[in-house]
């Protein structure tokens, strides 16, 4: 009975809250309503529009060094597994790995904003 009471009442208001979203939103569309949304750019430009190539490169190195830091999160269950030591030395050869790919961006200029 009391579940039977429960999915009465729970279809009577959902389908109450149905009926009255038809009813009750605003008809009054305007030009601004109308156009597409473009993060603020214009959507009836041309796409191809020029970019940075050095703003293209510091993404793509977000991107690698964030993936290789996703792959330390579950180092702190790693003292759980059958070799801790093991675990442990793979994640010191992913940070080190991470630390060079640093180093050789710095070096090579990658991280340099202006010229």
């Amino acid at each position: 009975m009391n579940l039977l009471t429960i999915m009465v009442v729970a279809s009577l208001l959902a389908l109450i809250l149905t009926i009255l979203s038809f009813w009750l939103p605003n008809m009054n569309p305007d030009q601004e309503k109308l156009s597409p949304y473009e993060c603020g750019f214009d959507p009836l430009g041309t796409a191809r529009l020029p970019f940075s190539l050095r703003f293209f490169l510091v993404a793509i190195l977000f991107l690698l060094f964030d993936l290789e830091i996703a792959l330390l999160l579950p180092l702190p269950w790693g003292d759980q597994l059958p070799s801790p030591l093991k675990t442990f030395t793979c994640a010191s050869a992913i940070l080190v790995l991470l630390t060079l790919g640093l180093i050789y961006e710095w070096l090579q200029g990658g991280l340099e904003w202006a010229e």
